[in-house]
């Protein structure tokens, strides 16, 4: 038997494409490598940040249908909290302008207002508020998109490990799993830290083990998510519901094998993290926290990779700012799978890797 499609990696955006895929009547299969809820890759955990904040038209468009698919989805999955930006202004205005351009609400508060408004973050400068930021509570997410994937038909199977994925013809790709090999017209690879194993040569990826920590909160306090424009890698933050404060440096992990990791946090990067939180977020005990360990799979310009090569879908490189246009992605996913659509240009795969229908 020969499927409509296979999408191999039950994270985030697989299991997005698998349910846009079942919407559409395809008759779909998503592998997923380990077990549900599993903590091995990049889309396990209670908050992932939501905002249209970008300087970039191309991700607000993203993120606005990605927030109407949310809330079809099941709307309890997005909580609007409002977000800041602060920190080096340059970096912030083309973000601001970008809003303003598409219409989507923001203000410049003057630091004052903004240490009234959030005393638990420490501002240097003016701050840029954007309302429509909030979070997205990740393992539920994941959870919704691979039931309302199944009651559409598709077969979801967790522990089911992919060995090779070869291509066949134009509309013939092999799937080798540990227990069987399965065909399909189309196969979506949405692997995660597991892409470049999976189609060696295709993508120059960079795999990394992140170590974001959760920390106590003082009482009381009041939560935007927010992004530190420091000049450097950058830092972000939000309040994860009975877990504690999320804060983190944006991509500053070693390079890792997914598959040989100690998931253990580094003790200079945690003690590096520990002095951030002591001057920039007064609101949490910087010596009670809890270490986070994922993994960022990323590309050389930090833009995604949602494109066609012949019979093969690839989603790649989202770690760092991906999980909020899940949903999205899963639709420009089937479009690629079904439709052929040409991707979005800043979406291509790279220079010498040309898409094709």
């Amino acid at each position: 038997m020969t499927l409509d499609a296979i999408v191999v990696g039950g994270g985030a955006m697989g299991s997005a494409a698998a349910w846009q895929l079942a919407r559409r009547g395809a008759d779909v299969a998503l592998l997923e490598r380990f077990e549900p809820g599993h903590k091995h890759g990049a889309s396990h955990g209670a908050s992932r940040i939501f905002r249209f904040a970008y300087a970039q038209p191309d991700y607000i468009t993203l993120a606005r249908e990605a927030l109407d698919l949310w809330r079809e989805l099941d709307p309890s999955l997005v909580e609007l909290t409002g977000g800041v930006d602060h920190g080096d202004r340059t970096s912030i205005e083309p973000i601001a302008a970008a809003l303003a351009a598409a219409g989507v609400p923001g203000q410049w508060l003057p630091k004052e207002e903004a240490t009234a408004r959030w005393p638990g973050l420490r501002f240097t400068g003016p701050v840029f508020f954007h309302p429509s930021s909030g979070r997205v509570h990740a393992d539920r997410a994941v959870a919704a998109l691979q039931t309302a994937a199944s009651k559409l038909g598709a077969d979801v199977r967790h522990e089911t490990e992919v060995t090779a994925i070869t291509v066949r013809g134009d509309d013939d790709v092999e799937v080798v799993t540990a227990g069987a090999t399965l065909r399909a017209r189309r196969v979506v690879v949405a692997a995660g830290a597991w892409t470049s194993k999976l189609l060696p040569g295709l993508l120059p990826l960079r795999v990394t083990q992140e170590q974001p920590a959760h920390f106590t909160p003082l009482p009381g306090l009041s939560w935007p998510s927010f992004i530190h424009h420091d000049g450097g890698a950058g830092v972000y933050g939000l309040l994860t519901p009975g877990e504690g404060v999320k804060v983190g440096f944006h991509g500053n992990g070693p390079v890792v094998d997914p598959d040989v990791r100690d998931y253990a946090a580094e003790p200079v990067r945690a003690e590096r993290l520990r002095d951030y939180v002591r001057q920039w977020v007064p609101g949490v005990d910087p010596d009670r926290d809890v270490p986070i360990s994922c993994t960022y799979t990323t590309t050389p310009t930090s833009d995604f990779v949602v494109d066609r090569h012949g019979p093969l879908v690839i989603a790649a490189g989202f770690s760092g700012h991906g999980f909020k246009f899940t949903p999205a992605i899963g639709r420009l996913l089937a479009d690629l799978t079904t439709t052929g659509t040409p991707a979005i240009p800043r979406f291509a795969l790279p220079l010498g890797q040309e898409s094709r229908p």
